[in-house]
């Protein structure tokens, strides 16, 4: 009872930190900047990185497509450079994804380290901060209601797979995971997409539908490439600064490998409407 009651007090507490910064622009750019600067810590311990030198990338990278977004995108080039990130992040991903299916470990040769810290936690990062500042306005609903749509298919998977699951989704790697579980989060996401388009008043039902696919596929991905990470690294979490929960890279995961591809969606389906 005692374990519960700290994980729902830590959970809350990361929750309305989140909510709360969503009222405030620079306030939202410095929560992610320090989320991001944790987790890419806690990353970096995983994969037995020692170095500076992927802090300064992404205090280097943050920083200027942070200034990007609040000088309304003044500084020339700086959409060519948010399409070569998407670009790169996206492949890096793909490649992930690759070895999470094909190799027992994911190889970590020393310029691969640099490449993951960069092209998908910097990332991640870069593009959650580009998705609340959407076509150079303030838009942080967009952001929440992807980590709505996180919360629910998180939460709809564990209660589905842990009173229905009978058919594991990935047991080499998540052996709680099921495919039911998997099911269950994708149709309370795809249900949870309506109330987020009509009370959010940022994009129409058929667009949150398909970010809820989106989110539920891609962000099940990142957490079962973070969870090869951690068992590689021989760990159960990433970290302990969330009691209860683990570290802050095991609740961001899921977020931090969808967002390169909603803010995709997003880029796509501004050239279409």
């Amino acid at each position: 009872m005692k374990e519960l009651s700290i994980r729902a007090l830590s959970g809350a507490i990361y929750v309305l930190l989140l909510i709360a910064s969503l009222y405030n622009q620079h306030a939202l750019t410095i929560l992610l900047y320090v989320f991001g600067m944790l987790s890419l810590a806690e990353f970096s311990k995983l994969i037995n990185l020692k170095s500076f030198i992927q802090y300064l990338i992404f205090i280097l990278l943050y920083g200027g497509f942070w200034y990007s977004c609040i000088t309304n995108d003044t500084i020339k080039g700086s959409d060519e450079a948010i399409q070569i990130l998407l670009v790169i992040t996206i492949f890096v991903n793909l490649i992930l994804i690759k070895d999470l299916f094909t190799t027992k470990q994911i190889p970590l040769f020393q310029s691969k380290r640099f490449i993951v810290t960069t092209f998908y936690i910097t990332s991640g990062f870069i593009f959650m901060l580009l998705i609340a500042n959407y076509q150079n306005t303030f838009t942080p609903l967009l952001l929440l209601g992807g980590f709505i749509l996180i919360w629910v298919n998180d939460s709809a998977a564990y209660l589905v797979g842990k009173n229905f699951g009978r058919q594991k989704l990935f047991p080499r790697i998540s052996p709680k995971k099921t495919v039911e579980g998997f099911l269950g989060g994708l149709f309370f996401a795809c249900i949870s997409s309506y109330f987020i388009s009509v009370y959010t008043e940022t994009l129409g039902f058929t667009s949150w539908l398909i970010l809820a696919i989106i989110i539920s596929a891609l962000g099940t991905l990142g957490d079962l490439i973070e969870s090869k990470f951690k068992r590689q690294a021989g760990v159960k979490d990433s970290g302990v600064i969330m009691p209860g929960h683990g570290g802050l890279l095991d609740r961001l995961d899921s977020i931090i490998f969808a967002a390169p591809f909603v803010y995709l969606f997003l880029r796509i389906l501004s050239y279409v409407s």
